[in-house]
């Protein structure tokens, strides 16, 4: 199969569901009405609540919600062969991923913007609210792992690409500075984007020097180092380092992206892997599962993923200017996200699958495959550093590109500093998800912890600042640097999963609520079924085959610990959530079926 054909048919299958079923969310079930003030409006401050443009908030909310999650999740789930991914993209985006990030925007819009935790408190009732605020906090901590681990085996031993990436922090910090001193914007970016991409290119003049050799880092080393940097980068302020990077980053999102596409319509390249690999049944390299539950567990961001529910209850419901709004931002937005994921896949399953797999598996595990290498021994020589073993995802999109592009003759003399471009877009997106993650996680455990100790409540208490900073570090690097991508992935991928489901609860509750006819709940309580059953059953094999079961790679009794806590937090909240349905549905408002006013 060619990926034209992949990626003309997968745009149009999405352009027809956000034209009909996006309309029907908007319209029918969420009865959106403009007459009304948003919350921006209400609640007008000029910082937080502002009403905003809604292509500038389309902007901020997608570069909020895609992160690494749509380029990592397609890329180590084709192991499964390409069709599985691709139908689970299509449909989860579809019917779960747009649906739960319109409702839970909804739900927080209704509720002044109110985080998910304090709606589920007031749609769920206190029991509900303190299990969403507990679980938000695991999934936020697992989360910055998830993300963290992808990094670990783009940097290791590579010189290169570790100074691109560190020289990003200070280049970032210089343009908040100067921005804040001149505020001059295009100057800014000019000069920002200039030394990033110098950066790139004196990488190679650095390799074989002292500071090459201090910069040539083991993922153990890496493991320590990236909490230590979280730790400070969470506690300076967000103009100083976060924002800029932020921005910075965005640009060569949309510019690599734009790359991949034009690069995939111009060469046209096969999909080399099969549609279906023998590792569907399980026993696989990469993810140790079989396809189901863990096709929809790999991939979370692309397809649906609780992590979207922290954006749509935080900042973007504040920024909304019209309730319509919510069909481009929330449902649109998980769309694109969606093609994002599909040409990670076409980057990944272009390679020929030995190629893949020997860099998605140790050598030792590659061994045992009977399998050889086809052109990754070419594509090291050209790009300069050895390229098996190197687990996480990020190493096989740069290479998925790179080869690609070396269709083109003379690409082959830039194929060096393109891979090492792509590892640097690919990390400082993620250092910069880290970085507002971390916060988010320092504000989550001052708010938990401060109903035991008052005084942590208070978000600018130092003291308090410093504790819950380096307890959010602590966690997310132990579990980093004891774990590796399959099973620090999959931990992630069922807590995010179960954060989905806990959106689509209360995104469900709401629609009962309010709409017309209460079959319209179906909407949430379709995807909401399928993902309850899959992210319990997923935790529960990766419970009993890998964190509890000594002789296994990824053995780690806190992993197990942490699953049955989120497992459990989840069971609550679901017999809570259909206690509160069935006194709706009981409820004299509704009469044959339909809500009556």
């Amino acid at each position: 199969m060619n990926a034209i054909t992949v990626v003309i048919g997968s745009i149009c299958i999405l352009m027809i569901a956000y034209r009909l079923y996006g309309t029907f969310m908007a319209a029918k079930v969420l009865k959106l009405d403009d007459s009304k003030p948003t919350p921006a409006h209400e609640l007008n401050d000029g910082k937080d609540y502002v009403p905003t443009n809604k292509w500038v908030t389309f902007g901020h909310h997608f570069a909020a919600i895609a992160a690494a999650g749509p380029l990592v999740g397609p890329i180590l789930a084709a192991q499964f062969g390409y069709l599985p991914s691709l139908l689970w993209l299509l449909i989860g985006a579809v019917i779960g991923g747009a649906v739960h990030d319109a409702v839970v925007l909804y739900a927080s819009m209704r509720k002044k913007g109110k985080s998910l935790s304090e709606v589920a408190k007031d749609e769920l009732g206190p029991v509900a609210g303190f299990c969403t605020g507990l679980a938000m906090l695991f999934i936020i901590t697992i989360t910055m792992a998830g993300l963290s681990m992808v990094v670990l085996h783009a940097l290791e031993n590579n010189p290169w690409g570790t100074f691109s990436v560190g020289i990003t922090i200070p280049i970032a910090m210089g343009v908040g500075i100067f921005y804040k001193k001149t505020g001059n914007l295009k100057m800014t970016t000019t000069i920002g984007f200039i030394l990033v991409m110098v950066g790139v290119f004196v990488g190679p003049i650095i390799q074989d020097t002292v500071i090459g050799d201090l910069l040539t880092l083991d993922t153990k080393t890496l493991a320590i180092i990236l909490p230590i940097y979280a730790f400070f980068a969470a506690a300076l302020p967000v103009w100083l380092l976060l924002a800029p990077r932020d921005y910075l980053s965005s640009f060569m999102k949309i510019g690599v992206f734009i790359a991949l596409i034009i690069g995939v319509f111009i060469i046209n390249p096969t999909i080399q892997m099969p549609a279906l690999t023998k590792f569907t049944q399980g026993g696989g390299p990469v993810i140790a599962g079989p396809v189901w539950p863990f096709i929809s567990i790999t991939i979370a961001c692309g397809a649906i993923s609780g992590f979207h529910a922290f954006v749509g209850s935080g900042t973007t419901p504040k920024m909304l200017d019209r309730w319509s709004d919510i069909k481009v931002v929330g449902f649109g937005a998980m769309l694109v996200e969606c093609v994002v994921g599909i040409m990670a896949l076409i980057a990944a399953t272009a390679l020929q699958p030995a190629d893949y797999f020997a860099i998605n598996s140790t050598p030792e595990v590659f061994k045992t495959l009977g399998m050889h290498v086809d052109q990754l021994p070419k594509l090291a020589q050209e790009i300069g550093i050895d390229l098996e073993g190197r687990t996480g995802g990020a190493v096989t999109l740069a290479v998925g590109m790179t080869y690609i592009f070396t269709a083109i003759p003379w690409f082959a003399k830039l194929s060096s500093y393109f891979f090492q471009f792509v590892i640097m877009f690919e990390a400082v997106f993620i250092l910069t998800a880290i970085d507002s993650g971390t916060r988010v996680a320092r504000y989550l455990i001052q708010d938990f912890f401060g109903e035991f100790y008052k005084p942590l409540k208070k978000t600018d208490w130092l003291p308090g600042s410093i504790f819950a900073s380096a307890l959010a570090c602590f966690i997310w690097g132990y579990l980093l640097y004891s774990g590796d991508i399959g099973s620090v992935w999959a931990l992630f991928g069922v807590s995010n999963q179960l954060m989905a489901s806990i959106g689509l609860i209360i995104g469900a509750t709401v629609i009962l609520k309010i709409a017309n006819k209460r079959w319209y709940m179906f909407t949430c309580l379709v995807p909401l079924a399928y993902l309850f059953v899959t992210v319990n059953y997923a935790g529960y094999w990766m419970v009993k085959n890998v964190y509890l079961n000594p002789a296994a790679a990824g053995y780690s009794v806190l992993n197990g610990v942490l699953s049955i806590i989120m497992l459990v937090l989840g069971i609550i909240i679901m017999v809570t959530a259909i206690k509160k349905w069935t006194t709706i549905w009981n409820s004299p408002h509704y009469r044959f079926g339909s809500r009556v006013a």
